[in-house]
Parts: C-alpha cells; sequence; structure tokens
C-alpha cells in the first residue's frame, strides 16, 4: 500500500510588522537618496553657473560704452579772466583747479566747478605784450615755450602743490621757469616767432622757432648738473636749419629730439632729420591730406601724428622702417567721419584722444584699435579749445565766445573691443599689422596690446602637442590592459598609472623646466632618434616573435607576455643613444641643435613645446587611460567572445566589435583629456619660456590663456581694463570647455546610438 504524502508549503506574511518597518525604511532612504543625488547634481550645476555669471559680470564693463555729463548736476558755464581765446588749458590730478593761459600772456588758475579765480600771475616778459606763439612740450610734463612779439621766449609750466592742514586737502597752485626767468633771445634779424615747438629731454631741451619768412632757428639748452653744488647748469647753441617752402601752422618734435615735423595748413608735411644738427638734412615730404587741416598733434609718447582736416577725416601716422631699414612716415588708420573741421585733445596717460568740431559734437577715440568710442552734442556753440584731465576723467571746454564749461567723462575701457581683441593691430614701432599680447611696461608712454590671439593659439598649441603624444600611448595601452592582459597583472598595473594622475602638476612642471628642457637641448638628436628607433624595434621584434613557433611562446602564460617587452623597449632607448651620436655626426654636423637654428633657420626656444608636450602628456596619459580602460573592460563578454566563436581572430573581434562599442567611452576619455590639456596651468607656466607668440615650431615656446591669467592676474590693477581681459581670457577658456564637452557629448550619444545594438 502506497502511502501519499502532502508536503504543505509554509505560509509566508509579508505584511509582518517588520517587515512592513523595513519597507518604509527602505523608501525613505531611496527618497533622500534621490534628493541628496538631486541637490548635488543641482549644486554643481548651480556652482557651474554662477562661476559663469560671476565671469560674465567682471567682463561687462569692458564693453560698457563711454558718456560725457556735466560735472555738476546741471550744465553751467563761466568766464574765467578777460574775454581773449585761450591759448591753453589744463586740469590738476584731482580735477578741482584748472589753468588758463590767454594771449596777452596772463595766467590765471581757477576752480573747475565754477571758475572762481585761485591765483594770477603774468609772463615774465621783459616788455609786456601779446604771445605770438606757443608750443606744449607733452600733456603729462606740462612744460610749454610761449614767444613774445619781441622775439622773447620763455619756458614755464603750472605746478600744484597740494597739502592737507586741518585734514583736509588743499592745492595751492603756481607758476614755474625751470629754466629762469631770464628771457631766451632768437637770433638777432630773426624777427617775431610765428610758430614753435619744444620738447624736453634728459640731457638737453630744444626749442624751434619759424617766423613769418619760414626760417627755421633751433635753440638747444643742454643740461648738466654740477656735483659739487648739485645745481643744473644750462648751457645754450643755436643753430639754422633748413628754410621751408610753406608757412607751417604746427612745428612738433619727436621725443628722441631726432625728428623735426613742420606741416602747413594744404596738410604737407616735411620733416627734417636733426641728428646732426651742424648739417641738418630734409628727409621726406608727405601729403597728408586732400583737404586744409585743422588740427595736428602728437598722440601720447610723441611718435604717432594725428591730424584732422577740414572735411572731418582724422587720420594715424607714424614712422617705421621699410625693406631697406629706413625710416619711412606711414599713413596706419583711419577714424570714423566726423562732421567739419575738428580740434583734437590728447588724454595723458593712454593711447586715447578725443575731438570737438564747430557744431558742438564731441567725440571720443580708442587711437590703438582705431574705433569711436563715444559722440556726443554738448554744447549750442562752436568749441574753440578742450582740454582733458590726467585721469581722463574729466574735460574742460571753452567755447567761441571765451565761456567755460567742467565736463564729467566715464570711458574707462577705451583700448578694449572686438577688434582690439581678435584683429591684428598696427601698433607703433612695428613694420606692419600683427596680434600682440604685451599688457605693461617699464615706461608711461607704454601702448597696452591685448590680442588674445596669441593666447588662444598658444593654448591650442600646448595642448596639440601634449594630446599628440598622449593619445595614442593612453588608448593603445588602455586596449592592452583591458583585452589583452592577464587579470592579475592588469589589477597592479592599472592602479599604478592611475596613480600617475595624482602627481602635483607643479611637480611636473618644475622638471620639465629644470630638467628636461636642458636634457632635450643637450640630446636632441637621441630625442628624435628614440621617437624613431623605439616604436620601429617593437615592431620589429613583433614580427620575429610572430615567426617563433606556436610551441614556443605558448609556454608564456596567456596575458603575460607584454613582461617580453619591456627589456626591449629599455633597450631601445640604451640603444638610440649611440645611433643619435653617429647620426648626429654624419646628417647634422655634430650639433642638430646648431644645424636647425642656423642651416634650417628655425628658432629653438630651450622651454618649447616639444617640452610641454612630453611632461603635459606624461601628466594627461592617466586620465584617457583610464576611462579608455573602464569603457573596453566594460564590453560585455558575451560579444567578443560571440565574435571569436563564429571565427573572428581576436584582432578582428577587438577592431571590429569591442572597440566600436566602446568607442562612446573612448571619445569621452579623449576629450576630457584635451579638456585637462587645454586648462593645465603649472606645467605651461613652468616648461615654456611664457611668449605670446603665433608660431606653430614647436621648438618655440608659447603662452596660454590659463598660464597668462596664473602670472598677470596678481599684478593688475583690480577693476583696471588689463584685470578685467584677463577675466575675459578666463571667460573665453570657460566657454571653450563647454562647447567642446557639448560637441563631444553629442558625438558620444549618436556613438551610442549607433553601436548601441551590438
Amino acid at each position: 500500500m502506497n502511502e501519499k504524502t502532502s508536503i504543505i508549503a509554509p505560509k509566508l506574511d509579508f505584511n509582518t510588522p517588520a517587515l512592513r518597518r523595513y519597507r518604509k525604511l527602505r523608501a525613505m532612504k531611496d527618497r533622500l537618496t534621490t534628493m541628496f543625488v538631486g541637490i548635488g547634481g543641482m549644486s554643481v550645476i548651480v556652482a557651474i553657473l554662477l562661476i559663469f555669471v560671476y565671469l560674465t559680470y567682471e567682463v561687462v564693463p569692458l564693453f560698457k560704452g563711454a558718456s560725457i555729463s556735466p560735472w555738476n548736476e546741471q550744465y553751467s558755464t563761466y568766464s574765467v579772466g578777460p574775454s581773449l581765446p585761450s591759448l591753453h588749458l589744463g586740469v590738476e590730478e584731482q580735477n578741482e583747479v584748472g589753468f588758463k593761459l590767454s594771449s596777452d600772456a596772463g595766467v590765471y588758475f581757477f576752480a573747475t566747478e565754477d571758475g572762481r579765480i585761485k591765483a594770477t600771475d603774468k609772463l615774465a616778459f621783459s616788455e609786456p605784450g601779446t604771445i605770438s606763439a606757443f608750443a606744449l612740450n607733452s600733456n603729462v610734463s606740462r612744460l610749454f615755450v610761449v614767444a613774445s612779439k619781441q622775439g622773447e621766449i620763455l619756458v614755464a609750466k603750472p605746478d600744484y602743490d597740494i597739502t592737507y592742514p586741518n585734514d583736509e586737502r588743499l592745492i595751492t597752485p603756481s607758476l614755474l621757469y625751470p629754466y629762469g626767468k631770464k628771457a631766451i633771445d632768437l637770433p638777432a634779424g630773426f624777427g617775431e616767432p610765428m610758430v614753435l615747438a619744444i620738447r624736453d629731454a634728459e640731457e638737453a631741451l630744444i626749442i624751434v622757432a619759424a617766423n613769418a619768412n619760414r626760417q627755421l632757428s633751433l635753440i638747444k639748452l643742454s643740461k648738466e648738473q654740477n656735483f659739487i653744488t648739485e645745481i643744473l647748469e644750462v648751457s645754450e647753441e643755436v643753430y639754422e636749419l633748413p628754410a621751408l617752402s610753406s608757412m607751417p601752422f604746427k612745428l612738433l618734435l619727436s621725443p628722441d629730439q631726432r625728428w623735426l615735423m613742420a606741416i602747413d595748413q594744404d596738410a604737407n608735411l616735411t620733416i627734417l632729420d636733426l641728428r646732426n644738427l651742424e648739417k641738418p638734412r630734409l628727409h621726406a615730404v608727405h601729403k597728408l591730406s586732400n583737404y586744409a587741416l585743422s588740427d595736428a598733434q602728437l598722440l601720447l609718447g610723441g611718435s604717432t601724428l594725428t591730424v584732422a582736416d577740414v572735411s572731418g577725416a582724422i587720420s594715424q601716422w607714424f614712422m617705421v622702417r621699410d625693406e631697406e631699414n629706413q625710416w619711412t612716415l606711414r599713413h596706419i588708420r583711419d577714424f570714423a567721419q566726423q562732421q567739419g573741421a575738428q580740434i583734437l585733445a590728447m588724454e595723458h596717460r593712454r593711447r586715447s584722444f578725443t575731438s570737438a568740431d564747430i557744431n558742438g559734437n564731441v567725440a571720443l577715440f580708442s587711437a590703438s584699435a582705431g574705433v569711436q568710442v563715444h559722440r556726443e552734442k554738448l554744447t549750442q556753440e562752436p568749441i574753440h579749445f578742450m582740454a582733458m584731465s590726467p585721469r581722463a576723467n574729466a574735460m574742460l571746454v571753452e567755447n567761441d565766445s571765451g565761456q567755460l564749461s567742467f565736463w564729467k567723462v566715464e570711458n574707462k575701457h577705451p583700448d578694449t573691443s572686438w577688434k582690439a581683441l581678435w584683429h591684428k593691430i598696427w601698433y607703433e614701432g612695428y613694420e606692419n599689422p600683427k596680434y600682440i599680447w604685451q599688457s605693461s611696461a617699464a615706461s608711461n608712454d607704454f601702448e597696452p596690446k591685448y590680442s588674445l590671439m596669441p593666447l588662444a593659439f598658444g593654448t591650442l598649441k600646448s595642448a596639440f602637442y601634449a594630446m599628440l603624444m598622449a593619445t595614442p600611448l593612453a588608448i593603445c595601452g588602455a586596449i592592452y590592459t583591458a583585452y589583452f592582459m592577464a587579470p592579475a597583472m592588469r589589477r597592479k598595473v592599472k592602479p599604478l598609472i592611475e596613480l600617475m594622475e595624482a602627481l602635483p602638476t607643479v611637480i611636473l612642471g618644475f622638471l620639465a623646466g629644470l630638467w628636461l628642457a636642458p636634457f632635450v637641448e643637450t640630446n636632441l638628436a637621441s630625442v628624435f632618434t628614440l621617437l624613431v628607433v623605439v616604436p620601429l624595434g617593437t615592431l620589429v621584434f613583433a614580427y620575429l616573435w610572430a615567426q617563433v613557433p606556436k610551441e614556443a611562446w605558448c609556454q608564456l602564460p596567456e596575458g603575460w607576455d607584454v613582461l617580453l617587452i619591456i627589456p626591449i623597449v629599455l633597450g631601445l632607448a640604451w640603444l638610440s643613444m649611440p645611433i643619435s651620436d653617429g647620426l648626429e655626426a654624419s646628417l647634422f654636423g655634430g650639433n642638430m641643435r646648431q644645424w636647425v637654428s642656423e642651416d634650417l633657420g628655425i628658432n629653438y626656444d630651450q622651454r618649447n613645446a616639444l617640452v610641454v608636450g612630453i611632461a603635459m602628456g606624461f601628466a594627461v596619459i592617466p586620465t584617457i587611460f583610464s576611462i579608455t580602460e573602464d569603457a573596453i573592460f566594460s564590453v560585455p563578454k558575451h560579444l567578443s567572445q560571440g565574435s571569436l566563436a563564429l571565427g573572428a581572430t581576436s584582432w578582428q573581434t577587438l577592431t571590429r566589435v569591442v572597440i566600436p562599442t566602446a568607442s562612446p567611452g573612448i571619445f569621452s576619455a579623449v576629450m576630457i583629456g584635451m579638456g585637462r590639456a587645454v586648462g593645465e596651468t603649472m606645467i605651461v607656466l613652468m616648461a615654456t619660456g611664457n611668449t605670446p607668440i603665433m608660431d606653430m615650431n614647436i621648438f618655440e615656446g608659447m603662452r596660454t590663456l590659463a598660464a597668462n591669467i596664473a602670472v598677470e592676474m596678481p599684478e593688475s590693477e583690480v577693476g583696471g581694463s588689463h584685470f578685467r581681459i584677463l577675466f575675459l581670457a578666463a571667460l573665453v577658456l570657460f566657454a571653450f570647455t563647454f562647447i567642446v564637452n557639448t560637441l563631444a557629448e553629442v558625438v558620444r550619444q549618436r556613438l551610442r546610438q549607433k553601436y548601441g545594438s551590438l
């Protein structure tokens, strides 16, 4: 009799109090995790947006337009002294005291706000009279020369003594005579000076006078300090210059006192070479315009001639060397067309100027960029004279009736524009327009050069050479490690390479600058021989190894054959040294470094792109390797096993299945590595000469955006043009990486869609 045994399944209760509490706890953990992950992700996005907003906030003022407004709340005019036209107007540093020189030799210091007279003086001519000629040395020095109708010449300057009695600022103006109150006499029979020019230098002061007969006379006041009394002793010499063919309305002297420019009303410019005062010679004659000129002045630094004609055209000229290394005057740029005859006022500390016309219109210009910054109608009356304050934040304007008005000027960044940042600019001293970054210099007459093109070019150049070295090594190493290497060895090799990423880049830069750069320069032939011998030798060894009988090389455990290549690579690297010595002696005259410079005419800097490529490639390799290795190792095994089962070789499986499947990850690795190379700072800073040049030559250095920010930000004036342009460089770098990463993500998604079906 068979007994039937029935098995009763135990009754499971999934709704016990303990399980309910567990499910509630797990649900709460899931919600908290989701919330914290979401908060973390949003925080990252917000942080990036805040960085973008802050960079934009610092950059926007660069492109803010200029403005002109009355100094007080409402427009007001006032008179100073007699109703005579001003020969010269000026404003002191604090914008509180103005200076007026009238044609009757009267000197007036007045409050700029309301015209209250603070002090008066009279030029110390031996006989009272009117001024026949006036010339200003420069706005910075405030030194000027005047001539009376009797032929006497005086050199003077306004001075402002600042004291603080009772903790309140007190400005005491006065008129100084640096070369004495005794008038300087012109040669007998010269007559009344009609036009003057003055240029002061460390060793001598030169004054040039022209009379109604177009005769020129030069007075040289040589300066020598007595070492015993420390008194400045002045000796006077007079020279006769060649007569002019037309009557000039402007005489201008260059800062080096070599070139005398005589400009007549019909826009004819005569240049005299004064290098030899005993035998001055005519250098050149130029036609500056097809119309009569209304004004001509030298820009800050005294090298750039700015002229305005009666048609409203304004142009700039300066001396450059031609193909025969001779100085010649060149027309550099034209500015926006104005309406009618213009008068010019140069800024004291920047390469900018202002123009005004008979209709009361005022325009602000940036001379270097050649752009009009602002234009506005200030008055209904014609403007007779205009003077900028030393800080260019105020302007004194005189109309035809002798009324003065004081204006506030907001024009903090005239040197920055799209053209100045990204186009070629013709700067003083250069033979043609160029991209130049040079933000500072020792001289106050310096012309800032803010082109971002050399920095952007240097950034791409350094990234290119770094990626050229790092990408093939990292990807090939990752492929072998993930696909061919034994698991036991992979567990040791992968963490070791990833550990390289923890090495501070400042250490790599230090080693690259102090050890690698001199080593490469000394062993240049060995470096290039190694780059050829090691790859070719490795391929030869691989071919020979493939010819070994299968029974022999199969004795080596699978995935451990990489151990054989290590001594081969080291041996080939060692072999490159004696090979390079023979090649260098036979092909390059025993010195490849010298052959590159002298025979090929290629400049060689010790710290160059080759050194940067090696050092920065070493820093980028771990990033690309780690991500690529993970992408290849993550390819499902059934894909590769299925391919092998269908008869494909390991190489066919790798190239046709594994790599296409892992291509989104490989592409991401390359893009992240490129982002690392573009943003690298310390290696580029220490391993290159930091010269902002545009040359793809591998033996030349460069300057990158990141390195430039690191070098110059600590020395820039907070809120100044230089400071904000550095923030603009950071914004450009930020935008570049953002665009590259966005494009990389688009490409990665397309690759994933294409190969995701494998």
